[in-house]
């Protein structure tokens, strides 16, 4: 159960539609469960207002299809897997019907997307093509969470006009993740052409001075402009979260 069908239930309780006990059932579910190997938690979207994501890297197929089973169970309708890898994926598709997996950002999806409520347009954006498989796990989240995402790939600083040819989307955009590796310049460059919050995702893209993605990150923290948040490095899926809760305020 979300905020939003806890509304709703109270909603009901409220006009009589729904009794008091009923509603208690419903309430008295338990918070968590305790698989041995994990402890889905069933209330972080009424705590948080999005439900778990499951981290896929480490575990194994069998509990990453355990634990998708119980979240499905106790009424998550869309399931985020990150990280995922391949058998892990060959599994849930033998076993769940709706399973979605895209190889190149490692996401799997279990369910149906839900309906676009963001309030305006979050934009991804990367320095290079060798960034694309982050900025697909970012985009890919806000998608889960309900926002319209708008894709501008390869518009890095060394062709600059790339990506003052789109900077319609630049300006209307309500939220932009600017993703690149080597000396990590793109979220500068975004965060003052920009209008709105602008989050940085260094990407270990890189030669070796470039010190797997500690380079743009440093560079990031270091920007002059204005409204530039940073998060972890290759980490698509904490901007993708965050630009999606900046999108619902």
């Amino acid at each position: 159960m979300d905020k939003k069908e806890m509304e709703t239930l109270l909603l009901n309780v409220a006009d009589g539609s729904t009794s008091v006990e009923e509603a208690l059932i419903k309430l008295k579910e338990a918070p968590f469960d305790d698989l041995g190997f994990a402890k889905p938690d069933y209330h972080r979207a009424v705590r948080q207002g999005a439900a778990e994501v499951i981290y896929g890297a480490g575990k194994t197929p069998d509990q990453i299809l355990g634990i998708t089973n119980s979240l499905r169970e106790h009424g998550q309708k869309t399931v985020l897997i990150t990280r995922m890898k391949a058998e892990a994926a060959a599994l849930l598709k033998e076993n769940i019907p709706d399973f979605t997996y895209d190889e190149l950002s490692h996401i799997g999806i279990v369910g149906e997307l839900p309906k676009k409520d963001g309030k305006g347009r979050i934009v991804v954006a990367t320095g290079g093509t060798s960034d694309i498989p982050v900025a697909e796990e970012a985009a890919k989240t806000a998608e889960v969470y309900g926002n319209e995402v708008v894709r501008l790939y390869d518009v890095g600083v060394s062709g600059l006009h790339r990506l003052l040819g789109h900077m319609d989307d630049i300006m209307s955009a309500k939220v932009i993740i600017a993703i690149a590796g080597m000396e990590g310049a793109l979220a500068s460059v975004i965060g003052g052409l920009s209008d709105c919050p602008v989050i940085a995702v260094p990407t270990s893209v890189g030669y070796g001075a470039s010190f797997g993605g500690v380079a743009a990150l440093l560079s990031m923290l270091n920007s002059c402009a204005s409204g530039v948040s940073v998060v972890n490095i290759d980490n698509g899926f904490g901007a993708g979260y965050l630009a999606s809760m900046i999108n619902h305020q």
